[in-house]
């Protein structure tokens, strides 16, 4: 084994050896909130109409 093959050997070895960071719960969005995002959206870009 070389330098390089024995510092990736190590490095993987590091890797496996740390554990999945845990994903944040955030609280759930409304879906009436969602549906007048989506509204607001269609009206900034409707084809035609000047800002």
């Amino acid at each position: 084994m070389d330098r390089f093959d024995h510092a990736f050997t190590a490095l993987g070895q590091r890797i496996s050896g740390l554990s999945m960071p845990e994903r944040s719960v955030s609280a759930p969005v409304p879906l009436a909130s969602l549906i007048d995002r989506v509204n607001a959206a269609k009206r900034l870009y409707r084809p035609g109409v000047r800002r």
